[in-house]
């Protein structure tokens, strides 16, 4: 088996690989380090949880002066993910003297400028956090070398392609660029032949989407009964910790408020939180202090916590690659977890194309639990009730199928308006 050391990482990160207890490479690590650190181009494309944030950290500590200005960029879509691959680059890099600096919205800019003006090497920034910096000149990019773009599909679904592009902007042409994504819709192809010099192209498990270590299944039942058997599976989860995925952020902090009453020890992450009290949040989860997190999809992407073991998705997504991201927040790294679907009579036909993405096995359960089988709802040929009325609630001053937004959180990414399609701006507004 290739080592580490093999693929030409540094003496002194491989020392810190050895105090983390990292002995050997995934695979999208032991495909992409030799051609990073030789200065090529890279596409990696590869399930969440195998190891994508390595894959370029390593290569790039590697390679960077431990000195002087910011050489190296890494774009993520949420805040959550800029704290968590800030934290990872830190411990590679705890020998080598790199500075690496979060820049997200949420948290007082000041205090970012503080932490820039110490010096720093590499940062790790939302765009619309980036943005606001380049244009109060609180950030140089004249000598960044390196660009990341992480989780690149997830920002470009949340709108984030013109953002990136006025970054690149500012970045040297002669840049180093990969970019890492858990799925390879034709936008992310676009967008690195225009930005990209001569991509290799690094694939693995691109056609099927779940994780074979995930046992998954689901259940149909009515929606009334929904919670009774949400309350059932937690109980008989072994005590291992749990996500639940809800649609929308009233409808995840109602549910948590309902599992509190029952006795359960719950905490809640959605857009509506502050960064502070997200923060809280996350830290209890992590530490085991809390045994359920219930969350919208802002979870569902890099947020990487080993011990979960349960993933219920109490509402089922519309888009059939949510279902895929929010369960790859269990088995990770090579473990094994356990995925169950509340499908309600009314969304089956949004479950079976989740079915059709995937070879692996999503087990029936009502057989087995001696659950009768509601009738199924058909919406074929009409327009999904639900759909229509939150399409009008966003668009109430739209022209055509497009709006001005705001673009990021109240409370912070940037302040500009842009044009955004509706359903970028569905699922940024349901987070």
């Amino acid at each position: 088996m290739t080592s580490f050391e093999q693929l030409g990482i540094g003496t002194s990160v491989m020392k810190a690989l050895k105090e983390i207890g990292i002995e050997s490479p995934f695979p999208i690590q032991e495909s992409s380090i030799p051609l990073i650190l030789k200065g090529m181009d890279v596409i990696g494309q590869a399930h969440t949880g195998t190891g994508k944030t390595a894959a370029f950290s390593l290569p790039l500590i590697t390679r960077i002066r431990s000195k002087g200005t910011i050489q190296a960029l890494i774009l993520v879509p949420t805040r959550e993910l800029a704290i968590q691959v800030t934290n990872e680059m830190r411990k590679f890099a705890r020998y080598t003297g790199t500075r690496i600096v979060a820049i997200y919205g949420g948290q007082r800019i000041n205090l970012q400028i503080d932490q820039l003006r110490k010096g720093a090497q590499i940062v790790v920034a939302t765009p619309g956090r980036l943005i606001d910096h380049v244009k109060s000149g609180s950030i140089q990019l004249d000598d960044v070398n390196y660009v990341v773009l992480d989780e690149a599909d997830r920002m470009l679904d949340m709108g984030f392609i013109d953002d990136i592009k006025f970054i690149l902007f500012y970045v040297n042409e002669d840049r180093q660029t990969c970019l890492f994504s858990a799925t390879m819709p034709p936008e992310i192809l676009r967008l690195s032949r225009e930005y990209m010099k001569d991509p290799k192209e690094i694939r693995l498990n691109e056609d099927e989407l779940s994780l074979e270590t995930i046992n998954q299944s689901y259940l149909i039942i009515d929606e009334r009964e929904k919670f009774k058997h949400l309350c059932n599976l937690i109980k008989s989860s072994e005590k291992k910790q749990t996500i639940v995925f809800a649609a929308t952020k009233i409808r995840t902090q109602r549910l948590a408020e309902d599992l509190k009453h029952h006795g359960f020890r719950v905490i809640t992450i959605h857009g509506d939180l502050s960064q502070k009290q997200r923060d809280h949040s996350m830290s209890r989860f992590r530490t085991g202090n809390e045994d359920i997190l219930v969350a919208t999809d802002i979870a569902a992407r890099g947020i990487d916590i080993p011990a979960v073991g349960h993933i219920i998705n109490y509402d089922v997504p519309d888009n059939p690659l949510i279902y895929f991201h929010r369960i790859g927040r269990t088995a990770r790294a090579g473990g094994s977890g356990q995925a169950i679907s509340l499908v309600s009579k009314n969304r089956f036909e949004d479950f079976s194309r989740i079915m059709n993405h995937t070879d692996q096995q999503i087990k029936r359960l009502n057989d087995e639990m001696g659950i009768e089988i509601p009738q199924i709802q058909s919406y074929s040929g009409r327009t999904n009730i639900r759909r229509y009325n939150e399409y009008n609630r966003y668009n109430r001053h739209s022209n055509g199928n497009t709006r001005y937004r705001r673009y990021g959180s109240r409370n912070g990414e940037n302040r500009e308006y842009r044009r955004k399609t509706y359903p970028a701006y569905r699922n940024y507004a349901r987070q």
